[in-house]
């Protein structure tokens, strides 16, 4: 119940905002030259990947899921610019780097001829030295068109491609190590979209946008010790009424 009211309450003054709008003759379409920045909640095509231990005697890869039905909702930016009356250039993207600092092993007293349960000190294994290196870009070309019934209502239609990229590497301070593992892996992201956008005031708009079909690439790939090849996998998706998103945005 109450989340049922968090969202009533958060519906309720856009709902205001749209009808107070609509009873306007004021025209808030975007015109040539205006900028736009919305923030989305929708199923971004980000990738993440974990490089393997470099210590195992088999090594098994598969291309990590394209599919959006996989992915967790997400929020994000989005720039337009209309550079041309009722046609919009679209860029979003981010970039994220993590390390984390490595630190020695630090041996007890167990070996193999010790019996559990003996008070013998246990083994602390290195912690690894690691880094993850993400980013993810988005371009896109819309065309809009009125909706001569609603003011302020317009419906359009595009196409975006995107890229993303994830990087993690791995290496622990200990006799046994065989060096950097490495995992790496990307996709390319070609996709038709069609949505809404309501221009609630001048300066302020909402909407919605679902891409019809689209397409993704992956490829996963692990390097888990110095001086060996790559073992790497691939994948095609192709999905249909795929990535619903949502926005709330800006227009100056």
């Amino acid at each position: 119940m109450k989340i049922k009211r968090l969202l009533v309450l958060a519906v309720l003054p856009m709902l205001c905002l749209a009808v107070n709008a609509q009873n306007s003759s004021k025209d808030n379409t975007p015109k040539k030259g205006d900028f736009t920045v919305a923030a989305t909640v929708g199923y971004n095509s980000y990738t993440s990947v974990t490089a393997p231990s470099g210590l195992l005697t088999d090594y098994e890869v598969r291309a990590l899921s394209t599919n959006w039905a996989d992915k967790k909702l997400m929020v994000g930016f989005e720039g337009g610019w209309f550079f041309k009356d009722q046609w919009k250039l679209n860029l979003s993207g981010g970039v994220s780097f993590t390390n984390n600092p490595g630190y020695p092993a630090v041996p007890g007293t167990i070996d193999e001829n010790t019996e559990a349960g003996d008070g013998s000190i246990p083994n602390y294994r290195a912690v690894a030295d690691a880094q993850s290196f993400a980013y993810n870009v988005s371009a896109g070309v819309d065309r809009y068109f009125n909706i001569k019934r609603v003011p302020n209502l317009m419906w359009y239609t595009g196409i975006r491609v995107g890229f993303a990229y994830g990087e993690n590497e791995m290496k622990y301070d200990e006799e046994t190590s065989m060096g950097k593992s490495i995992a790496e892996s990307w996709n390319l992201r070609g996709a038709l979209t069609i949505g809404v956008d309501y221009f609630v005031l001048p300066a302020l708009y909402i909407g919605a946008q679902i891409d019809p079909f689209a397409y993704t690439y992956n490829k996963t790939t692990y390097n888990p010790q110095a001086g060996l090849g790559d073992l790497s996998a691939d994948s095609h998706n192709y999905s249909v009424l795929a990535a619903p998103t949502f926005k709330i945005g800006f227009k100056f």
